[in-house]
């Protein structure tokens, strides 16, 4: 199923046409705790969701699980939802991805609509299709290929981000940056997050997006070229898997800084194995660091990450797959290394 993707003009406007176009009998809204509290008042007072349905769960992504997953489907049962309801995710990634998978698979698939309120989910979860939860302590290990209906991207919300949250979405971008061209690149290394430019940050956001759109569109099943939306994926889903390991001692990463430190580990597998330029792959670590600061990790660790990138749905016959670049916008999928390459990586992202 197609979807429409919106940068509002006027919210309000844009979520009473989009319900008008889906089918609603009832409407459901699902929210976090953090967004209950920070978004839902900007929607509540809309007319065309003046009877909604708030379902509620617990916020982080620490409750994607499978308790979260049941709550919403006892919540839309309670609330009287049919085949023909609607459901709306107002949050995160983590209330985009397991809402659409809640809306997926009840009573085999209902409408859903999208409201992103962090970087991270307008940037990456939000589009593409993917829906899912986290289970046996790996990342969205269950889940769906299945659509929104309507993504509406207001960047309103971004102001009441903190700085943490729009790192985490930003290494999105940064990788999207790196897939597709040198300017788009550039431009990205420039953003000050000391003094955020919110119209410069907007623009940003619409290239990112539009380069995911496009690389979704020729490949929504991610048998090809989709692969490419993987780079950094490989070692930041073992970073963040690890980090969720060890949540009883320190908060777990977030997912984008996961993410930009995977950057930095498989920038670096492309300049040895791909020939990426080694001044380029400099300068984008050195942003890196410069915003996302350190993750200690340690020789005794690296078995345990390259357990964990074992884990990771992109591979076949237990060989880790990656997403390497000969250059910026040079992309090479299907890639593997050796374990020696891996744990030298792991070594120059201590180092770096």
């Amino acid at each position: 199923m197609e979807q429409r993707v919106i940068f509002p003009k006027n919210l309000q406007t844009e979520i009473a046409t989009a319900i008008s176009e889906c089918e609603h009998d009832k409407i459901f809204v699902l929210v976090d705790e953090t967004t209950e509290a920070t978004c839902w008042p900007v929607l509540k007072p809309q007319f065309c969701l003046k009877h909604a349905h708030l379902i509620t769960i617990k916020a982080t992504d620490l409750h994607k699980n499978i308790e979260s997953l049941v709550h919403v489907w006892e919540e839309l049962e309670r609330g009287g939802a049919t085949r023909h309801s609607c459901l709306i995710n107002l949050g995160g990634g983590m209330v985009t991805d397991l809402g659409g998978f809640a809306a997926s698979t009840f009573k085999r698939g209902i409408d859903f609509i999208n409201i992103p309120t962090t970087l991270l989910s307008m940037v990456d979860a939000s589009v593409g299709g993917k829906t899912g939860i986290n289970f046996g302590g790996l990342k969205n290990e269950i889940g769906v290929f299945n659509n929104a209906k309507f993504v509406i991207l207001d960047t309103h919300f971004l102001q009441s981000l903190d700085r943490n949250n729009l790192l985490s979405g930003y290494a999105e971008m940064l990788k999207h940056g790196l897939i597709s061209d040198e300017a788009h690149w550039a431009e990205l290394l420039k953003f000050d997050f000391s003094q955020p430019d919110w119209a410069q940050l907007g623009r940003l956001l619409a290239q990112s997006v539009k380069v995911k759109e496009r690389i979704v569109t020729q490949d929504p099943k991610e048998q090809g070229l989709r692969k490419a939306l993987n780079f950094g994926h490989t070692i930041g889903h073992a970073f963040e898997s690890f980090s969720l390991g060890r949540a009883d001692k320190e908060q777990p990463l977030l997912h984008g800084y996961a993410v930009a430190y995977g950057l930095i580990c498989e920038l670096y597998l492309s300049t040895i194995k791909a020939g990426f330029p080694s001044e380029k792959m400099q300068q984008t670590v050195r942003f890196i660091r410069e915003n996302y600061g350190p993750f200690a990790i340690t020789c005794d660790d690296y078995d345990e990450l390259i357990s964990l990138m074992k884990h990771d749905k992109k591979n076949s016959s237990g060989i880790i797959n990656f997403t390497l670049l000969g250059g910026i916008g040079d992309i090479l999928i299907n890639q593997t290394a050796t374990e020696e390459e891996i744990k030298e990586s792991l070594d120059f992202f201590r180092e770096s």
